[in-house]
């Protein structure tokens, strides 16, 4: 005898989260040196990115004293427009801070992937969420 048990299909939606959290993190090969998160419900233009800029320098004086002093670092970002419009590079070109160039489109050169998504994801390791 054979018994055949037939459950009815359920659908699967994908739901979009309610909360869209944007992170800006600065680092070198030490380790994590300035972040912030974006408040909900705004977006990053030349004025707001100005004034990271300036909380990571403050950042950088305090936390890497030696590195501030010296003037020996470089800033690497992409080619978004808020770091690509004029008020931003004359900001820089006042503070004398090196920026360096990032081709157009460029992968594999998202340095954030290798640093910051792994140490996530190591956070992360062994959580269970449940989804309702």
């Amino acid at each position: 005898m054979v018994f055949i048990v037939v459950f009815p299909l359920k659908k699967c939606r994908l739901t979009k989260s309610r909360i869209k959290t944007l992170l800006i993190a600065f680092f070198d090969s030490k380790g994590l040196i300035h972040d912030e998160f974006v408040p909900a419900g705004t977006t990053v233009n030349v004025e707001s990115y100005e004034g990271v800029l300036k909380r990571l320098l403050q950042r950088i004086r305090r936390v890497r004293p030696q590195l501030y002093q010296s003037g020996q670092w470089k800033l690497l970002h992409d080619n978004a427009r808020p770091h690509t419009a004029i008020r931003l590079r004359y900001f820089l070109a006042t503070l004398k801070m090196i920026v360096l160039e990032h081709p157009p489109y460029s992968p594999d050169l998202a340095s954030a992937d290798d640093f910051l998504f792994p140490r996530l994801k190591g956070v992360l390791n062994g959580l269970l969420f449940s989804f309702l």
